[in-house]
Order: structure tokens, then sequence, then C-alpha cells
């Protein structure tokens, strides 16, 4: 299997959403309900457009019959943790590398993919740019299915949270963090 990462463009916009929410749906299931995982598409999970003006986000595609959007996933300088664009309240400010972790985020694998080191190829990306950018750490709020990979990766956990949702529902997340 033939994958290349590029910077996701707004064009990308409509096809990240789709992709998004196939892998939520799909990846999610056994580590949160059905409600928790279609209240959190509403509420917490989408597309960060702050990322993609940022020149921070990138596409994996697959080169196999034709191309498609495999995942995708981004690190940020802006102290937004996770969440996309609907979550957001005021100015998602600049981080100080010296002091501050890189965000890694919005990281979502087409299920017909999954497993198959997309995952890892974005985050070495990811890892690689914050670097550049001076940063030594990263920090990340996982979703449960995306614990086993981020531990694979050396993130380690520093907090279990319960992200509030609408309708008295609750997402378990892990903030997780790695030192380059």
């Amino acid at each position: 299997m033939n994958i290349q990462l590029r910077l996701a463009t707004t064009a990308d916009i409509p096809a990240l959403d789709d992709l998004m929410r196939r892998s939520v749906r799909a990846l999610s299931a056994g580590y949160y309900t059905e409600r928790q995982i279609e209240i959190s598409l509403i509420h917490v999970f989408g597309i960060d457009t702050q990322l993609i003006a940022d020149g921070t986000y990138f596409v994996a595609e697959a080169f196999d019959d034709g191309v498609k959007i495999a995942g995708c996933g981004g690190w940020s300088k802006r102290r937004t943790l996770y969440g996309g664009d609907q979550t957001k309240h005021g100015e998602d400010n600049l981080l100080d590398p010296a002091t501050e972790p890189a965000r890694i985020r919005a990281f979502f694998v087409d299920p017909d993919f999954a497993r198959r080191g997309i995952g890892r190829q974005i985050i070495e990306a990811c890892e690689s740019a914050a670097r550049v950018a001076g940063f030594t750490h990263m920090q990340l709020g996982a979703t449960l299915p995306g614990v086993p990979l981020y531990a694979a990766l050396g993130y380690q956990p520093i907090k279990e949270v319960a992200q509030p949702m609408p309708e008295g529902e609750v997402l378990p997340l892990v903030i997780m963090g790695k030192e380059f």
C-alpha cells in the first residue's frame, strides 16, 4: 500500500468531515456507547479549521485504485487540546515552545485502513514538524480507542478526564504527553 502525506487544504474539509464521522463510529464501537458516539460527533469531534489555516494538518492519501484519503491528523502550536471548531470559544492563543507542549490533534483513520501504520506515519510527521518549530514535548487528548496507539509511540498518561456533553453524557478521554 502506497501512502503519501500532504498538508490539508480547505477543499479537503467535506471529505475530512466524512472520514472523521466514519472513523469515530466504527473505531469507537466497544469503547463508547452508541449514544456517546453520536453526541460526541455533534459536540466534541469535528474539523478544526485553524489547523488547516496554520499548515499543521496532514492528510494521508492511499494510492491503490485511485486516490483515497486514508487518514488525517495534525499538530498545533495553539492552546486547544482537542475538539473541532464547534468546541472553541474565544481566541486560540499560541503556545510558547520554550515552556509549553505542542498538541497532537484531530487524528482519524478510515476504518478500511485501520491498523496499517497510517496513524504512526502522521504522528511522526507531526512530531518532526513540532521539533522544527522549537517544541520539546507534546500533549494530546486521547480517545479510549486511541490510547494504545499513543502509548506504543511513547506517550504517557497524565490524567483521565470526563468531557461533559449535553443530555448528561460524558466522553472519557485520557490526557497524554511525551518529551522528545
